[in-house]
C-alpha cells in the first residue's frame, strides 16, 4: 500500500491517472494532489486535494510534509521547475520519515534550472549541447538566425527566435535574465528517460514533437532513432539523475544537440506511458522497495499522440479554497 502525494497538480491530470492505475496494480493506495487553484482539473481527478502556499514562500516546504504526515504518504512528486531544488535539498528530512521524493541531487537540478548552466556543463563534459552565451560572451559578429530565451523559466515563455542585430539588441533589453543561444533547425524531440536512485536509466523513450502549445507536446510520435537513446545515456553519465527526467533536443544534420533539461515529468508524458515505459509505475515500485531491471528499447515505436481539451464541471459548492487543515480540499498550483 502506497499513498503518493504530486504537488502543483494543475492539468496534469493523465499523470493522476497514471499513478492511480500504478497504485491499483500494485496494492492499492491514494493519490493526493495539491494545488492553489480550486478550478485545476487535476484537483477533482486525485482521491484528495490540498491547498498549500506558492512554492516561494519559505513555508511550502513544512506544508508539504504536515500533509504526508497527515495522509501517511510515501512518494512524493514534484512537478515543476521551481520547486526542484527546494525538494532536492529537503530529500534528506523526507527519507529519514520513510519518504521518498521523486527528485535529483540539488547539484542537478540546480544546473538544469538554469539554461546557460544546463548546456556549459555538458558540453564540458562532451555532450553536444547547443552553444550558449550571456549578454556579455557575444561575438561582435554574431551569425544569425539566433534564439533568446530567459536564463530561468519554463516552457515556451520568453522565447523568441533573432533574425537580425535591432531584434538582438531589442530582445536583450525586452527578455529578463536572457541568454542567447545558436539556433538550431531541425525536427525537435523530447526524450523522456527515467532514471533510478542511483542514476541508472531504467528507461529511455524520445519522442519527436509534432506540434506544441505553450511549450507541451500536443502531437508527436515516438521513436527509437539510437542517436537520441545515445544522447540520454551521455547526459545520465554526465549528470547524476534520479526519477523522471526530460532532454529536449533538435537533430541537425543527422545529429540531435541538445539545448534544455528538465528533470521531472514532462508535459508528453501520456504518449510514453502510453507506449510501455509506465515511469509512474517504476516510481511507485522503487518507493516500495521492489526491484526495477531496466528496460531500454521496450516501448512501442511509431506510436502516435494527438491531444484534445476535456473538460470538468462544477457546481458552485463544490468549489472550494480550504486551508490545509481541512481535508478533501484544494491546494497549491503551479503552471506546467
Amino acid at each position: 500500500m502506497l499513498n503518493v502525494l504530486m504537488t502543483a497538480a494543475s492539468r496534469r491530470v493523465p499523470l493522476v491517472h497514471a499513478f492511480r492505475r500504478a497504485l491499483d496494480q500494485l496494492g492499492g493506495g491514494a493519490v493526493i494532489v495539491t494545488d492553489v487553484n480550486p478550478l485545476s482539473p487535476a484537483v477533482y481527478a486525485a482521491d484528495r486535494a490540498y491547498r498549500v502556499p506558492l512554492a516561494t514562500d519559505p513555508g511550502y516546504v513544512d506544508e508539504i510534509r504536515a500533509i504526508c504526515d497527515e495522509e501517511r504518504v510515501g512518494l512524493v512528486v514534484p512537478t515543476i521547475d521551481d520547486e526542484l531544488t527546494l525538494f532536492a535539498l529537503a530529500s534528506p528530512a523526507f527519507e529519514a520519515a520513510g519518504i521518498r521524493v521523486a527528485v535529483s541531487r540539488p547539484e542537478t537540478t540546480a544546473i538544469c534550472n538554469d539554461k546557460y548552466e544546463t548546456c556549459r556543463v555538458l558540453a564540458g563534459k562532451g555532450v553536444a549541447a547547443a552553444a550558449s552565451f550571456l549578454p556579455g560572451e557575444l561575438p561582435s559578429h554574431p551569425h544569425f538566425p539566433l534564439f533568446v530565451k530567459p536564463r530561468f523559466g519554463r516552457g515556451s515563455v520568453g522565447a523568441h527566435t533573432i533574425s537580425n542585430a535591432r531584434e538582438l539588441t531589442f530582445f536583450l533589453q525586452y527578455v529578463a535574465n536572457p541568454i542567447v543561444q545558436e539556433y538550431l533547425d531541425g525536427p525537435e524531440f523530447t526524450i523522456d528517460l527515467f532514471c533510478d536512485g542511483a542514476g541508472r536509466p531504467l528507461s529511455i523513450v524520445p519522442r519527436e514533437r509534432i506540434l506544441a502549445r505553450a511549450g507541451i507536446s500536443d502531437r508527436g510520435r515516438t521513436t527509437k532513432e539510437p542517436r537520441l537513446m545515445e544522447l540520454a545515456e551521455s547526459c545520465a553519465a554526465a549528470l547524476p539523475f534520479s526519477g523522471p527526467v526530460n532532454i529536449q533536443c533538435r537533430m541537425v544534420d543527422g545529429h540531435p544537440i541538445l539545448f534544455e533539461i528538465n528533470p521531472r515529468f514532462s508535459g508528453g508524458i501520456p504518449l510514453t506511458i502510453q507506449a510501455g515505459a509506465d515511469f509512474p509505475r517504476m516510481l511507485c515500485q522503487l518507493a516500495l522497495g521492489q526491484r526495477v531491471t531496466p528496460a531500454l528499447g521496450q516501448f512501442q515505436e511509431n506510436l502516435w499522440m494527438t491531444n484534445y481539451e476535456a473538460s470538468v464541471f462544477l457546481t458552485t459548492p463544490e468549489i472550494t479554497l480550504e486551508p490545509r487543515a481541512v481535508r478533501d480540499t484544494v491546494e497549491a498550483e503551479d503552471v506546467v
